[in-house]
């Protein structure tokens, strides 16, 4: 009221509309502070996170792992002529079944026919010479009886006889050598088989030796593969080992490991293996084969992959899911199988296991597991239980 009559004293004029404005501000005021009061908050929506997990199994496998390779003779021969000339007949292609003794190719062998003939000629020279000197030295023993000579000169007819003799041996040497010569001018084939390759054509002359077909042996078959570095050593303790083929993956053949290469292969870097696959006659050449390597263990294990391990102040753990929630749960690692982990206690089989995304969880967070098709209890048994478990 003070304030209201000083202002009317000092305006001198009616109070009413600015006692209206502060009216108004004053309602505004409350009715702001009303809508304020009666109004609910925006419902927190629950952050659920998706993420990768399986569902835990164990089994007796410790190992097991498929490499793909290809199907070969365990015996494989290069052959090629024995002396140089020129390629005048091929009487097999590539794909031919060939008998052991079997023609492949033909040399010319003309020269090989007169250096023969040449051979021949010394030994008849030679043969003939040493007739002589044996009647020569009969002739000198008889008159050596009637003492008409002395034995000095019947020592020197004993000397030529023998030297005439040691000269047709060495032409009998060079005439055997010869013949054979003329005998390689044919490529034969060492033993029954398949011709993988040919490297010799009709007009090619050839070196001593030069590789001109490659013959595959019957008999026991063999896959190549190559096997990682760090796969080298465990590979080669596995016994139960079975080889697959494309073409009949249902049917399932016993193989055992013959060699591993010492050496990496230059261009993958991985081992060269070879499997031997006895008494396979559906193996045939160049086929493609799997060989599965497995072994077990006497008590069942649990394997994870590296990826589920969560590591927090020294201490390994696994992320649980439970009724769409997950929790840390705190496990002991028995071993390292390749790229698993094999877990001694702390889970059990038939719980899920987060696998991607661990770093991104909290305990009791609510998840969403993608892929929940792969959410379903494994079943472990034989070759298939690691594929189960990953």
């Amino acid at each position: 009221m003070f304030a209201l009559k000083t202002l009317r004293r000092e305006t001198g004029a009616p109070a009413l509309p600015a006692l209206r404005l502060l009216a108004a501000a004053a309602l505004a005021t409350v009715l702001a502070t009303t809508l304020a009061a009666c109004s609910k908050p925006a419902p927190k929506v629950e952050d659920v996170r998706p993420v990768r997990a399986i569902v835990l199994a164990s089994s007796n496998v410790d190992v097991n792992a498929e490499f793909s390779g290809e199907v070969v003779a365990r015996v494989t021969s290069q052959l090629g002529f024995r002396v140089g000339g020129k390629i005048v007949e091929r009487k097999v292609d590539v794909g031919a079944v060939v008998k052991r003794g079997q023609v492949l190719m033909q040399l010319d062998p003309q020269d090989l026919q007169l250096s023969q003939a040449q051979a021949r000629a010394s030994l008849n020279s030679a043969e003939t010479s040493r007739d002589l000197a044996r009647a020569e030295l009969k002739r000198y023993q008889d008159l050596r009886e009637k003492n008409f000579v002395s034995q000095a000169v019947l020592d020197g007819k004993d000397a030529t006889y023998k030297a005439a003799q040691s000269q047709v041996e060495a032409a009998q040497a060079v005439y055997r050598g010869q013949s054979n010569q003329s005998g390689y001018a044919s490529l034969l084939a060492d033993g029954d088989g398949v011709i993988t390759r040919l490297d010799g054509e009709v007009g090619q002359v050839v070196s001593p030796g030069t590789p001109v077909a490659v013959l595959a042996r019957n008999g026991d078959r063999e896959v190549v593969i190559g096997i990682p570095e760090d796969k080298v050593e465990t590979m080669r303790g596995v016994k139960n080992v079975v080889v697959r083929l494309w073409a009949d993956p249902k049917q399932a053949l016993p193989g055992k490991i013959r060699e591993v290469s010492p050496v990496a292969d230059p261009a993958t870097r991985t081992y060269i293996a070879k499997v031997t696959i006895p008494n396979a006659p559906e193996a045939r050449l160049g086929m493609t084969a799997v060989v599965q390597f497995a072994s077990t263990t006497a008590t069942p294990q649990i394997r994870v992959p590296l990826t589920a391990l969560f590591n927090e102040k020294s201490q390994s753990s696994v992320w649980v899911v439970e009724n769409g929630a997950v929790k840390l749960v705190n496990v002991t690692i028995g071993g390292v199988a390749g790229n698993d982990l094999l877990l001694s206690s702390g889970v059990k089989e038939g719980q899920t296991v987060v696998t991607a995304g661990v770093n991104l969880l909290k305990p009791g967070q609510k998840v969403t597991i993608l892929g929940a098709e792969l959410a379903t209890p494994a079943k472990a048994d034989g070759l298939n239980a690691a594929g189960a478990a990953k």
